[in-house]
């Protein structure tokens, strides 16, 4: 039997119940920038041995692998996602022709109580994908877009997705992340209405909100309303890093914010809207469902993997610091089940860094950097999770290869929005003095987002 979790409505069998983020401050990392006492630094964290041992005998939920609730119980029992709210939305839907942007992430859990004697308080988590759960209760579904990674999430980063056909329901898959990353005029015909349901991360590199800002242009060009089911950000407790500046805008950061934004999806669109930033200043008819139970301070675990290189939600934790060694010939752990969880080279001294992994293609890598070599790094899957970017584990890298030239690649200036981070690296600047030249940018930033929370 299948049940719907209807706003304010509470179901004999669910036992479903179904933060603003933190500014911006000056911290004291990094002042000296020797190698040794950059590695000295991060041994301190990363290598206490009683935490690490505390942390595995606690097993916390997030060491485990994004997705396994059953296993470690729901953190997410108070938050309700726009998406189980089909009492708010369906009406919306009921008579249209429905247009939905989706990926694997777009599932709505159910949470079923047990009948088990000897375990009266156990349930029974149910993932429903949207799409599934919408054509089930006769939602008009036409047509599914997908983003980057494809519908189900497989494919490896950067790499073109073709359009095809679902093969459960038949309904035919449009990519937008192949030879084009905005829907056509033509992909939108006969859609009256299109949904927005995929989780983010809250990194401006992650280019699901480059996806939701050429839909919504897409959308305001064809008169098409566009419903956005919120969902949390697993990092949208803080904000940080440099902004974008305008000529390195790209897929990867189209707008001047910083690389940690502290917004869910429904609050990030409406700033594209609010702050003219569709071609032509045009303006999308969009209406979110919010979030229940949730504020930017609210811890939140994903219950489904975002995309292939991030398996857990430690990762997602250390996705916007490790993130720029992917514009290095340093490794970020893709080919491995640690990815973005450690970093490494074989280049890199044993003598700083002894622990090591050994690249191989896999889900999500078929030829990582490194494939098939030995390479030596650290291993942060311990690291408590982030509140901000640490810059120290980039700059101990690039001090302690021997090769300075070959370290950064042309795409770290794309990662980064601006030229001058990497600059400052290469002349020697303390992450302390880095994260000073932040500072103007990230309070007029922050004036701009508190215009367009919809969460305290």
């Amino acid at each position: 039997m299948r049940l719907l979790l209807f706003k304010n409505t509470i179901l004999i069998l669910s036992l479903a119940v179904f933060s603003c983020g933190s500014t911006h401050t000056e911290t004291n990392e990094g002042d000296d920038g020797t190698l040794n006492d950059i590695i000295k630094a991060g041994e301190a964290i990363t290598k206490d041995a009683q935490r690490d041992k505390d942390r595995a005998e606690k097993k916390t939920t997030t060491e485990m692998e994004v997705g396994s609730l059953e296993e470690v119980g729901n953190p997410n029992d108070n938050i309700v996602t726009g998406a189980e709210q089909p009492g708010v939305y369906f009406p919306l839907l009921s008579t249209k022709k429905v247009g939905v942007v989706a990926n694997q992430t777009s599932v709505i859990i159910e949470k079923l109580a047990s009948f088990d004697e000897e375990q009266p308080e156990t349930q029974k988590i149910i993932k429903t994908h949207l799409v599934d759960y919408m054509r089930d209760n006769a939602i008009n579904v036409t047509k599914v877009f997908s983003p980057e990674h494809g519908f189900r999430g497989t494919a490896d980063a950067g790499e073109i997705i073709k359009d095809g056909v679902d093969t459960k329901t038949g309904l035919p898959i449009i990519s937008l992340y192949g030879t084009n990353k905005k829907p056509s005029k033509t992909q939108l015909e006969g859609i009256d209405i299109l949904v927005f349901d995929i989780q983010d991360v809250g990194a401006r590199f992650y280019t699901y909100i480059s996806t939701l800002h050429y839909v919504m242009e897409a959308c305001a060009e064809q008169g098409i309303p566009l419903l956005i089911l919120d969902r949390p950000n697993p990092n949208g407790h803080y904000i940080d890093g440099p902004i974008l500046e305008p000529e390195y805008k790209s897929f990867v950061g189209m707008h001047p914010v910083p690389v940690v934004h502290g917004m869910t999806i429904g609050e990030y669109a409406q700033m594209i809207n609010g702050e003219k930033w569709l071609a032509n200043g045009v303006s999308c008819d969009i209406t979110i469902i919010k979030n229940e139970g949730y504020t930017h301070k609210t811890a939140y675990s994903l219950p489904v993997k975002p995309s292939p290189n991030l398996p857990n939600d430690v990762a997602i934790s250390l996705y916007p610091s490790l993130c720029f060694f992917e514009g290095t010939f340093i490794s970020a752990g893709r080919g491995t089940n640690m990815q973005f969880q450690v970093f490494g080279a074989p280049s890199l001294p044993e003598r700083f860094y002894d622990f090591t992994f050994t690249p191989q293609a896999n889900e999500g890598a078929k030829n990582p950097k490194f494939k098939g070599e030995v390479c030596r790094g650290k291993d942060l899957r311990n690291y408590p999770k982030m509140d901000k970017l640490n810059l120290d584990w980039l700059m101990e890298a690039y001090v302690a290869n021997g090769k300075k030239k070959d370290f950064f690649t042309s795409f770290f200036t794309t990662l980064a929005g601006t030229k001058k981070l990497q600059d400052q690296i290469e002349k020697g600047f303390t992450a302390r003095e880095i994260r000073k030249t932040w500072q103007e940018g990230l309070k007029s930033y922050e004036k701009m987002r508190s215009n367009y929370l919809l969460y305290e």
